[in-house]
């Protein structure tokens, strides 16, 4: 495994701690969401600082994502995904329930804050994708919600989902968003935007501070995968041991032994005992 500081040095874009410094740039920020948009914006402000992060808001106590407010009061949610990822107990991408958690966390934010929930403000949730989550080659996928009865009857909630893929080959995207997508996918750079974006990068690593706030954050990261992974070998051992108990209770059972006898050997309560012999008679 590569120790921290080549990782660092070989930082891109795709990084979530990276994406993120770059985009706490407002010039740059504010310029990918014009270009994507294809609107003015006078002015953005980062709520992320004058926010106290909850649990819900953090992944392992980190946050990944971007949040931003326009001068019009539109709020908008950006994050890199470089994995199309599956919850392994349903086997079902989690990309889209994400998207909702998101849009749930900011409408409960401008809840809590006083807002009456029919003035609250249009709310955008970008992901930036690096593979095509719908396989339709679109470089943009905009979602809004419609009426079934008649698909052309919109809901005006002011929601919007837009899941953005890098890979995309069908659409129309403006000159700076399509050299944005090539430099996220390959790290060329093709206009004057991306080339901020590279030199921002560049500016980055050189920042010693920078470089300090991601190794604690790794060595943070690094602690709490032991730390799971250690409660995980405990509960496998955990489990193992009752297995072995519930094994040799059946073996002494087809010794002859008593429920009691086998209570005592195994430390399995009476009940247990008795149900087990229950179900092998």
């Amino acid at each position: 495994m590569q120790d921290l500081a080549t990782k660092f040095a070989n930082l891109t874009i795709q990084s979530d701690f990276i994406f993120k410094k770059v985009m706490s740039r407002k010039r740059i920020c504010k310029h990918l969401l014009e270009e994507l948009l294809q609107i003015e914006i006078a002015d953005i402000n980062y709520i992320e600082a004058e926010k106290t992060l909850e649990p819900e808001y953090t992944s392992r106590g980190i946050r990944l994502d971007i949040i931003v407010a326009d001068d019009k009061n539109t709020h908008y949610n950006l994050e890199m995904q470089v994995k199309n990822n599956k919850n392994p107990d349903t086997d079902t991408y989690v990309l889209p329930k994400r998207s909702r958690y998101y849009q749930a966390l900011l409408d409960i934010d401008l809840l809590q804050k006083g807002q009456p929930y029919d003035l609250l403000p249009p709310t955008f949730i970008i992901f930036i994708c690096v593979f095509d989550f719908f396989e339709q080659d679109n470089y943009v996928y905009t979602f809004k919600k419609c009426c079934l009865e008649n698909r052309e009857l919109e809901l005006p909630d002011e929601a919007t989902t837009m899941i953005l893929n890098t890979k995309g080959t069908h659409g129309d995207i403006s000159k700076d968003i399509k050299s944005f997508y090539d430099y996220v996918n390959n790290h060329i750079v093709t206009t004057d935007f991306t080339k901020q974006i590279d030199d921002e990068i560049s500016y980055l690593k050189l920042d010693t501070k920078v470089r300090r706030e991601f190794m604690l954050m790794e060595a943070r990261l690094l602690d709490e995968r032991r730390e799971g992974e250690a409660v995980g070998i405990a509960k496998g051992k955990e489990i193992g041991l009752a297995e072995e108990k519930l094994a040799t209770a059946k073996r002494l059972f087809s010794m002859g032994f008593s429920v009691q006898d086998i209570s005592k050997a195994t430390s399995l309560p009476i009940e247990q005992v008795e149900a087990l012999q229950a179900d092998q008679t």
